[in-house]
């Protein structure tokens, strides 16, 4: 059976690869797995269909003909766990993957969105003034650590991983912001990881399905 990956029909300009099946699509392409993507509306994430696929009506959901998941991080994992290109072999290093994984989006990801969620859906609304300082230094003192530990090194660990993959789609959400600047060897991995060639299919891959869509 054909992997199936579900993603959006339509986003708005401003979500346009930022969507989270883009994480599935990288981590197949790094794979060398083929997929289909199966294009969703509104209507299909309210329905009872779906739901039972994605409880919560998002995307990426995933099924291969033996399982099916929703949520990225646990699909990237999955997938993870049939190539080497994405894990070790070693049962320490996957060990190793998984952790990052789970730290891209537990201890990054949701300080970057709360960011990003005062930015984009309550820009102007007068209690942002107060919030926003907060929101940034909590942030930054996130970004520290990570920069701390990433050092000179090309990659989280040795090599690029699931958990490099995971972590280059959160840092992405920051790249128009200022708070960048102040952590260039972030800045630099984060190009870095977007150069790999199976990011740039991946990413090709959303934009066209968005621009088919608006062609239709």
């Amino acid at each position: 059976m054909t992997i199936a990956v579900t993603a959006f029909k339509a986003v708005p300009d401003f979500a346009k690869g930022h969507v989270k099946d883009l994480r599935v699509r990288w981590a197949l392409e790094e794979a060398g797995l083929s997929y289909d993507a199966r294009l969703i509306d509104g209507a299909d994430q309210a329905s009872d269909r779906y739901r039972r696929w994605q409880p919560f009506g998002q995307v990426p959901a995933y099924r291969d003909g033996e399982v099916e998941l929703f949520e990225s991080g646990a699909i990237v994992l999955h997938i993870a766990q049939r190539s080497d290109a994405l894990m070790p072999r070693e049962a320490a290093a996957r060990a190793r993957v998984t952790a990052w994984v789970i730290a891209a989006l537990n201890s990054i990801e949701p300080y970057v969105s709360n960011v990003i969620d005062l930015d984009l859906f309550h820009d102007g609304e007068p209690w942002v003034e107060g919030r926003r300082p907060s929101a940034m230094a909590m942030l930054r003192t996130r970004l520290d650590a990570l920069a701390a530990w990433l050092g000179e090194k090309d990659y989280l660990e040795d090599r690029f991983t699931a958990g490099d993959l995971i972590m280059t789609t959160v840092l992405r959400d920051l790249r128009e912001r200022d708070v960048m600047s102040a952590f260039p060897s972030l800045d630099a991995y984060r190009r870095r990881c977007e150069a790999r060639p199976a990011f740039g299919r991946a990413l090709d891959a959303q934009l066209q399905d968005f621009e088919d869509d608006e062609a239709a």
